[in-house]
């Protein structure tokens, strides 16, 4: 019988790296990727799952030009599935690079580079053993009990450096209803009343854990989805949910520097619309770590080059925050992805306070219509060191303008 090229592909690969059975290998296909403009070195590169491997969990991956099997992974929470990977080594802007996937084969037998755990308080994630974050689902309770309404759930903190510090902060004593990395809304509009999820003092909304929707580790990335409430507290017959906001967060298989997306998906939980007032805060947000309290222990570096003194209200496609953990500098880049809502958005970067967001409601008021949702992509870099603007705006391509894969009939 004839054999397909494919087929003989899998032969000569079993052969050379005695991997699996020739009896064990599956179909397969031949994929390019493109690094385009830009050099890639350690960047994310994602392709819908080809329907060939549709009831497929675990795949094999080989480069071909030095015939290396590449840890690869089938992202299975997102709104579609895709195949994941990370480039490491060095792609030329300019050039390609060619794989071939197969099913069957060592890939379920890969380490488990990153781990999702659930401690029944809080999702942990760590790669290679290094804690990355912890996400809160149970209540985390104010430190003075006579401020009990500083409760908090559904957000990240603690959130590390990849040396093992703590680089974000909560409950600080001048502003203790900002939480680690947590996404709330200031000024809400809701069957006419205004409601505030982000000042928890007023006493007026709150946003708060809802469910666990699902979590795993893998080999590429760790993964987990969790439904969060905006409650308005403002209803005489009682609190009511206005919002329902499930967060995909992906964590990725790199330890030198911590890689993370958080994917805010908001729809309205009533028939009634949610409108975002016009305020010059509240939005995706993160808290430095409490060393960085005051004027002279931290800075801003934005994408245009701005810093505290400059940047506020500005419109960069990433912010940096940094600022010295001990004797060393660290930082948490915050990149913007092109197809948020208002992008580039405006950022509160305040000048006293180590905190910034992304500041959507700042330009106008906007509206969450029933039936619709409402997006919101951002991709973070945890770094020990000090503040590198190429870094930052590479990353920031990657995520922006990714590689871009095809497949191929023949190598």
């Amino acid at each position: 019988m004839k054999q397909t090229p494919i087929y003989c592909c899998v032969v000569l690969l079993a052969i050379l790296f005695g991997h699996f059975n020739v009896s064990e290998a599956g179909p397969g296909l031949y994929l390019e990727v493109a690094a385009g403009d830009q050099a890639r070195q350690n960047c994310v590169v994602s392709m819908p799952l080809p329907d060939l491997f549709k009831n497929q969990k675990q795949l094999t991956l080989f480069r071909l030009d030095n015939k290396q099997e590449i840890p690869v992974q089938i992202d299975q929470m997102g709104e579609r599935k895709e195949l994941v990977w990370i480039l490491r080594e060095p792609l030329p802007a300019g050039t390609t690079r060619k794989y071939q996937i197969l099913t069957g084969g060592a890939g379920s037998q890969l380490k488990e580079q990153v781990t999702v755990s659930d401690d029944g308080a809080h999702l942990n994630v760590k790669v290679d053993e290094k804690p990355v974050l912890t996400y809160n689902h149970a209540i985390v309770k104010a430190p003075k009990r006579d401020e009990a309404y500083y409760d908090k759930s559904g957000y990240i903190h603690p959130l590390y450096t990849p040396s093992g510090k703590v680089i974000s902060d909560d409950f600080n004593p001048d502003h203790p209803h900002q939480h680690g990395i947590m996404l709330s809304w200031r000024k809400i509009i809701f069957e006419g009343r205004e409601n505030n999820g982000w000042d928890q003092k007023s006493q007026l909304g709150k946003v708060e854990h809802n469910q666990v929707d699902s979590f795993a580790g893998g080999p590429v990335f760790g993964s987990f989805t969790t439904t969060i409430d905006h409650i308005d507290l403002t209803k005489k017959s009682g609190p009511v949910t206005m919002l329902k906001e499930t967060w995909l967060v992906r964590v990725y298989a790199l330890d030198e520097q911590f890689l993370f997306d958080i994917r805010s998906t908001q729809t309205c939980a009533t028939d009634k619309p949610v409108t975002i007032d016009k305020i010059h805060y509240g939005g995706m947000t993160v808290r430095g770590h409490a060393d960085w309290h005051g004027a002279d222990a931290y800075n801003y570096l934005t994408s245009e080059g701005k810093d505290k003194l400059t940047g506020n209200q500005s419109r960069p496609a990433w912010v940096e925050m940094y600022g010295k953990l001990g004797a060393e500098t660290a930082g948490i880049t915050i990149l913007d992805h092109p197809g948020n809502f208002r992008f580039p958005q405006p950022v509160r970067l305040h000048p006293t306070m180590p905190y910034f967001c992304f500041a959507v409601a700042s330009l106008d008021p906007f509206t969450i219509k029933p039936g619709k949702t409402f997006v919101s992509r951002y991709r973070y870099y945890v770094h020990d060191g000090k503040p590198d603007a190429e870094l930052d705006q590479r990353l920031w391509e990657d995520y922006a303008h990714p590689p871009k894969v095809k497949i191929i009939s023949a190598p």
